[in-house]
């Protein structure tokens, strides 16, 4: 199963409506927490999250309403007794908040946390992840990165052709291992004869920026963008003030960069409603838009 689980679409006040951030990513075997603001545990009793479905914690950056909810994560993780091992990564200039965080409440056993301060752009060493995460700089009040998690390319065997061939059983797999295999009337078959290449998925998380080319990068062919969208374009100038995107610059980028499913959220309590948002990226967006609500579901779109 892969699908984003919205936990809280609010900015930096929350709403009688909007909690904090906290964005989940079911990704097949992985479950990715993204930006745990405050209530996040109770978010995912709700959404019927488990803290065992956490492997990896993903923390944009510093501010209250992207990690005050790790803490309360951490510490029931360490309640339900979670044995494997929890990947977290995090801007390393300001390892001195990971470290309080991680450390404000006394925990009965190590949960098995493992730090990936992240300093540069670039990819970020997880061990026995099925996919490739990278982090890439973002622009605004403090050391902030996005994320990307691409699957690798691999190929799709066709059933028609290797029926064809009488390629079947082991010899698939031998196929596909070797990359030829040499059949018994002595001719070999590549794989690129019976396969065709397979794009891995890819997905995105940009929060807490002015438009950069950070934005633009994370965004390119992405599967699913999951973006901030904090202010309309009315409010452009406090926007670019306080380092926030407005739902058009979301939708622009996410239309430039080839985006299918684009899924805005962070919204400023200024919004009781958020019909303007979808009306302004609408103008520019054409694929799949979705405006966050708290514990939606949003499902990663199937293979191209």
């Amino acid at each position: 199963m892969r699908e984003l689980v919205v936990l809280g679409t609010a900015s930096q006040v929350p709403t009688r409506q909007r909690n904090h951030n906290g964005y989940f990513l079911r990704w097949d075997g992985d479950g990715l927490l993204f930006d745990p603001g405050e209530g996040t545990q109770r978010q995912m009793l709700y959404a019927g999250v488990s803290a065992a479905s956490i492997t990896r914690i993903g923390l944009t950056h510093f501010h209250g309403d992207h990690c005050l909810g790790l803490p309360g994560v951490l510490a029931r993780l360490n309640l339900d007794r979670v044995t494997h091992p929890v990947d977290i990564c995090f801007p390393a200039a300001d390892i001195d908040y990971f470290e309080r965080l991680s450390q404000i409440v006394p925990r009965h056993r190590d949960p098995g946390l493992r730090p990936h301060p992240v300093a540069t752009d670039g990819p970020i060493p997880l061990p026995d992840a099925p996919f490739h995460l990278e982090a890439v700089a973002l622009s605004h009040r403090v050391a902030t990165f996005g994320y990307r998690l691409a699957e690798p390319d691999g190929r799709r065997m066709l059933p028609d052709r290797l029926a064809a061939l009488g390629i079947a059983g082991p010899d698939v797999g031998r196929l596909q291992r070797a990359g030829s295999l040499t059949l018994p009337d002595g001719r070999t078959v590549t794989l690129d004869e019976v396969s065709t290449p397979r794009r891995g998925q890819r997905f995105a998380f940009v929060m807490d920026t002015r438009m950069c080319s950070g934005v633009e990068e994370l965004a390119q062919d992405a599967d699913m963008l999951v973006i901030e969208a904090t202010f309309l374009d009315a409010d452009a100038a406090l926007a670019h003030e306080f380092g926030h995107l407005t739902a058009a610059e979301a939708a622009q980028v996410a239309e430039a960069a080839g985006v299918r499913t684009l899924v805005l959220t962070h919204f400023s309590q200024r919004y009781p409603d958020l019909d303007g948002h979808r009306i302004e990226a609408s103008k520019y967006f054409h694929g799949e838009l979705v405006v966050a609500e708290d514990l939606m579901r949003v499902p990663v779109p199937t293979r191209r």
